[in-house]
């Protein structure tokens, strides 16, 4: 899968956006450590046991360098950043269930947004499915000759 590039310092402003999600329940904010187990548990049940392993290596940060997406006290969704490499974004996943209401965009834009306060320019978002979601969301272009990227030989999951 490609890589895709984000000019940090012209993101959408999500505010209005995170305010409405907060009005149906939703908050994103920055996951707590005293939670990463059960952050990780939710990411295996929905997501790649890789991400997972991607999730821990994001809760070592300090700060923790993962935003999510809770509704009563549930995971709904996550974004990671700096993990794979520095000035990455991913993994990010949203729960099924809970698509299409502008979630995933929140999570991206506020974890993208971290990357910039760090001081970076640009973000990779790397390995990407859904290029036209992350296009429309924050303006991110393909890389050319970014397939497979930093992605090589990676180990398959066990037989079970």
């Amino acid at each position: 899968m490609i890589d895709m590039l984000v000019r940090l310092y012209d993101l959408p402003d999500v505010s209005d956006l995170r305010s409405h999600l907060k009005e149906d329940g939703i908050l994103i904010r920055r996951a707590a450590p005293y939670e990463r187990h059960l952050v990780a548990d939710w990411i295996g049940a929905h997501f790649s046991p890789k991400w997972v392993s991607e999730f821990k290596i994001a809760m070592s940060r300090q700060p923790a360098a993962c935003i999510i997406a809770t509704r009563d006290k549930t995971v709904l969704g996550f974004a990671c950043y700096d993990v794979t490499a520095k000035g990455f974004l991913g993994p990010m996943g949203v729960g099924a269930d809970t698509r299409q209401h502008g979630l995933g965009k929140a999570l991206l834009v506020t974890a993208l947004e971290n990357l910039y306060a760090q001081g970076y320019a640009y973000a990779v978002i790397g390995g990407v499915g859904p290029q036209e979601f992350y296009a429309k969301c924050v303006g991110a272009t393909p890389i050319e000759g970014s397939t497979p990227g930093i992605y090589t030989d990676i180990l398959p999951e066990p037989s079970r």
